[in-house]
């Protein structure tokens, strides 16, 4: 289930082969996202979690077992609120989470770029979210008009991040 993370890759390889897939097995997602993690490139089976400034499903995702997948965050590209910070990435490290990608924003940039794992988001916010309890978890998602769904395949590269229904490492 999870992804070798001595494995290199390469978003744009992936795409030079799958260019002509309009299948939906293979998705792109747009180039909005920032990195902001210690690590620059990650990949893994895909976790999700869909809530709107209210992170108290994020927190319960990274503090359990990771196994190297990815969790994606549909915040619903909200900027007023950060869904990650220092502590949740800290509490992802902990617990072999390869990284996540947050559709919202993110704070504590020093703790992020000193944790050892991939963190990508739309933005920095300082503030913190209300806790609520809201949300949804192992859902299908919508991240920037691109469908990802739980056991999909996330690569993240400094070229881009693409989804796909299968592992693309052989």
């Amino acid at each position: 289930m999870t992804a070798p993370s001595s494995t290199a890759f390469s978003t744009c390889d992936f795409c030079d082969v799958h260019k002509g897939d309009d299948s939906g097995t293979f998705r792109v997602l747009p180039p909005v996202f920032q990195s902001y993690g210690g690590v620059a490139a990650f990949a893994g089976a895909v976790a999700t979690v869909k809530c709107f400034e209210d992170n108290t499903l994020v927190k319960a995702a990274v503090d359990s077992p990771g196994l190297g997948r990815v969790l994606v965050v549909d915040g619903g590209g909200s900027l007023r609120r950060a869904l990650v910070g220092g502590n949740l990435a800290a509490a992802a490290v902990r617990n072999g989470w390869a990284g996540l990608v947050v559709d919202g924003c993110v704070r504590d940039v020093a703790e992020l770029h000193a944790a050892a794992v991939g963190i990508r988001a739309l933005g920095l916010m300082p503030l913190p979210t209300e806790k609520r309890n809201e949300g949804q978890r192992d859902v299908a998602v919508q991240i920037q008009g691109v469908w990802v769904r739980p056991g999909d395949w996330l690569y993240a590269d400094a070229d881009g991040i693409v989804v796909s229904n299968r592992s693309l490492l052989v």
